[in-house]
């Protein structure tokens, strides 16, 4: 039998220097992006004086232009619905709604992290359990972006809200020259029970109830593990394995559904069967590398005394793992593409390896998601050691946000994507808001549960 070890119950600071630093990286985020601003709106004043008042290119420093590959019937609809916004505003909108996903992710990952050890029944992973319980209060968070976004700029991230694409009528009879099939035919998924161009309650329906039930499941497993904390009995261990058994099988039906709503449909003529598990791969990986990270910085802090190499060799292996295991999803869906050489499906690859600045995040993204992660932790003594770990999870999360940029931005901007102190901006932002939140919750309960039934595995854990 196992020695019992007693271990004294450690509670996580907050403190004033640590807030004060994220509060500066909040305020380097907006200069950046107030900047960003200025220069785009320079860039895009001189490029319509210098084409006759046709909004082009716009560039400042990292910045570049994306390949025109709008069709015709959408160029026609954009000369006969109404005015562009401009170029420098459309970027504001991709670009939080790219981070607003990327983010989300993260927080929903936090759970996936917490509900798959209780279902799995692990004992390894109680002293980093709750570091992803933290994540899981952005969820909410999240949900209401979202759906304000949504609200605010659907026409400028969805193509398919507008519409003129139904119906193959005018009102007189006429043909519709905006008419879209193939957007037509999608329209169900999107607006059922009502007409395609209405207001699509299906999907909003979806992105409520998705959010909704996320954050009642982080609630209930929260509110058990609380509990256990002041009642030393495996009631509610047991209660959370069952609610996290649960859970995966909603998660996995709803992320698939999410990927495809929030990401998949900004380019509505394009699909793949695959998307849903890549985006999945791409948000687990990254939450992974999240949780590890603030783990390493805890024991830097003198926190997590019961975290030792064994534990942290666990995590570089999910690292490691599911980094080969995103790019072999990447791999498969383009491999596929590629091979059919069907041009409805090529477009899609072709504008992201062929224009800037898509093409160079495009091959970026195999090196910091594939070939940095796997080379860097290859070995046992490179997962076990902090100092690697907190070199390769800042990589593998800024891989991770490029492949989110790549993924959302063609499919909005066209042409006029960039990559500027605009989008760093609101991406410094995001990361300063959300670390604000996660470190201020994870402060408010012990670091590990002190009744948890598997706490005396986790102690002995050794491999």
């Amino acid at each position: 039998m196992a020695h019992q070890v007693v271990i004294a119950e450690e509670h996580y600071e907050f403190k004033a220097e640590t807030r004060k630093n994220l509060f500066i990286l909040l305020i380097v985020g907006v200069g950046l992006f107030v900047l960003g601003v200025i220069l785009a709106v320079t860039v895009d004043s001189h490029h319509e004086e210098g084409q006759g008042g046709h909004t082009s290119l716009n560039t400042n420093g990292l910045v570049a232009s994306a390949q025109q590959h709008a069709t015709a019937a959408e160029e026609h609809a954009n000369e006969s619905h109404g005015v562009e916004k401009a170029p420098w505003i459309k970027r504001i909108i991709t670009s939080l709604w790219m981070n607003n996903v990327f983010f989300a992710g993260l927080g929903i990952i936090g759970l996936f992290f917490v509900a798959i050890q209780y279902a799995a029944q692990a004992g390894w992973s109680v002293g980093v359990k709750r570091v992803a319980l933290a994540m899981g209060t952005w969820i909410p968070i999240a949900g209401i972006l979202m759906l304000a976004l949504w609200v605010f700029t659907n026409h400028d991230i969805f193509h398919w809200t507008h519409d003129y694409l139904y119906g193959d009528k005018l009102d007189n009879g006429a043909p519709n020259p905006d008419y879209d099939a193939i957007i037509t035919k999608k329209g169900p998924f999107f607006f059922w029970p009502l007409e395609g161009g209405t207001f699509p309650i299906f999907f909003i329906f979806r992105m409520v109830l998705f959010f909704g039930v996320w954050y009642w499941f982080f609630i209930m497993i929260r509110k058990n593990m609380m509990a256990e904390d002041l009642e030393p009995t495996t009631s509610f261990w047991h209660k959370n394995v069952v609610l996290s058994t649960v859970f995966l099988i909603f998660f996995g039906i709803s992320s698939s559904i999410a990927a495809w709503d929030w990401v998949m449909s900004i380019d509505t003529h394009w699909f793949s069967t695959m998307f849903g598990w890549y985006v999945f791969a791409s948000w687990w990986v990254s939450g992974l590398a999240v949780i590890t990270l603030i783990v390493v910085y805890l024991k830097g802090a003198g926190y997590l005394k019961i975290v030792n190499s064994n534990h942290l060799h666990d995590l570089g292996k999910f690292m490691f793992a599911f980094s080969i295991f995103w790019t072999y999803i990447w791999f498969s869906q383009f491999l596929l593409i590629y091979y059919a050489h069907i041009p409805e499906e090529t477009i899609y690859f072709f504008e992201r390896m062929k224009t800037s600045p898509y093409s160079w995040i495009f091959y970026l993204n195999l090196i910091l998601n594939f070939v940095l992660p796997f080379l860097l932790l290859m070995t046992r003594d490179a997962k076990r050691q902090m100092s690697m770990l907190k070199l390769v999870c800042p990589i593998i999360i800024v891989g991770h946000w490029f492949d989110f940029f790549n993924m959302v931005t063609p499919g909005v901007m066209r042409q006029n994507g960039g990559l500027g102190f605009m989008e760093i901006g609101i991406a410094f932002i995001f990361i300063a808001v959300f670390l604000l939140v996660v470190l201020t919750n994870l402060a408010k309960l012990p670091l590990f549960g002190k009744n948890d039934p598997m706490l005396q595995e986790s102690l002995h854990h050794h491999i």
